[in-house]
């Protein structure tokens, strides 16, 4: 039966680190296939195709690929295979990874080894000391988006760094970690906090992770004095007494960068200077979104699905469609995350394989819930 069976499809660039594919269904089959290396079937050590189902163990697959023959052949993989997951109501962390190095600038980059992040990605900092004075723990418990991967061991944030007040990191600081928020937008668009503002007739606001705001959204903005542009704050509404007075956005540059009707001119500027001795108890500059439910969005018309469900858009173009239903145009929309993972392990026999392939490589996917058969 299929009647009530959910299946999707999809594709991705690998980057050779894990996939996470976030679907509207927490799949009981799952199968792809690497379409720039099925060509190559002679070169040994290639992983053509895998698939897992329920009940295999979680993070298992059955691969296909060349041995160092090469000759074509099934294989397994017991850790970095397929596992499906269901993100809950609550965020939940990667594992906590050594911070090398930091390099201050108008972005921010950070050297943690092997540290398996790609662009998209969304991470936490804490203990960013490299003294008790020194460092940069202004950067501590904000949730930033990977901008740029720009290898194995190194990636960049969207913080302002290139100010007297930051001091780069060296040789491993022992409190300074870094960990990823798995699945980061259980509600969205949710709070953004601000990493740069500029002024003008109207006003461009840059977050350190995704927005994910529309044309049209209401928001809020709360900055501590210490920031600068406390004149964008939120106010009572002299005309509708009780009512406050937010901006609209009239313009959605990227996912982490934004356009609203404020003309900021003659506003103090923004500013990330803010001195080591006033991190202990400092708050963040927060915008967040006014209303009920965000971006039900795509409207139903000629061609459109018939019922389009709000999605959230990360890094890039990159859309995820939520677990939810239609919605109207507004504010908040519970986004419970859940889907697969293709993972980057290597198999018993086709060990040095990435079973994910190599950034860069196409990968073709299919996922299945079964209304038949055994509960994932």
């Amino acid at each position: 039966m299929a009647e009530y069976s959910r299946l999707a499809r999809g594709s991705f660039t690998s980057t050779g680190a894990a996939q996470i594919i976030n679907l509207p269904f927490q799949p009981s089959y799952v199968e792809y296939f690497n379409f720039s290396l099925a060509n190559t079937a002679a070169t040994s050590q290639n992983v053509i195709s895998g698939k897992w189902q329920y009940p295999m163990a979680q993070n298992s697959a059955v691969i296909e690929g060349y041995n160092a023959t090469p000759t074509l052949i099934y294989d397994t993989v017991s850790v970095g295979g397929i596992s499906t997951f269901s993100a809950g109501q609550m965020l939940q962390f990667g594992a906590a990874k050594q911070i090398v190095a930091s390099t201050k600038g108008t972005t921010t980059s950070f050297q943690v080894t092997a540290h398996g992040y790609k662009e998209g990605d969304v991470v936490l900092f804490e203990g960013l000391f490299q003294s008790s004075t020194t460092g940069m723990p202004q950067m501590n418990g904000i949730p930033f988006t990977v901008i740029t991967r720009t290898d194995a061991n190194n990636f960049i944030v969207n913080w302002n760094s290139n100010n007297a007040a930051y001091t780069n990191l060296a040789g491993s600081p022992a409190s300074a970690k870094v960990k990823q928020i798995l699945y980061p937008f259980l509600y969205f668009p949710g709070t953004s906090v601000i990493s740069a503002i500029t002024t003008g007739t109207t006003t461009t606001i840059d977050t350190a992770e995704a927005h994910n705001f529309v044309v049209g959204q209401q928001v809020a903005f709360h900055i501590p004095s210490q920031w600068g542009t406390v004149e964008l704050n939120t106010i009572p509404n002299n005309l509708t007494p009780g009512s406050p007075v937010y901006a609209y956005v009239i313009a959605v540059t990227d996912f982490n960068t934004f356009v609203v009707n404020v003309d900021s001119s003659a506003y103090t500027a923004y500013t990330t200077n803010i001195a080591v001795t006033a991190v202990p108890g400092l708050s963040f500059p927060q915008v967040c979104a006014v209303g009920d439910v965000n971006t039900g969005g795509v409207q139903i018309s000629s061609g459109s699905a018939l019922y389009p469900p709000p999605y959230s858009v990360g890094i890039g173009t990159t859309r995820t469609n939520t677990i939810n239903g239609p919605a109207v145009l507004g504010s908040f929309v519970n986004n419970t995350s859940q889907g697969f993972i293709i993972g980057a392990g290597a198999g018993t026999v086709l060990t040095t394989a990435n079973i994910v392939g190599v950034a860069g490589n196409i990968i073709y996917w299919r996922a299945q819930l079964a209304d038949i058969g055994l509960p994932v």
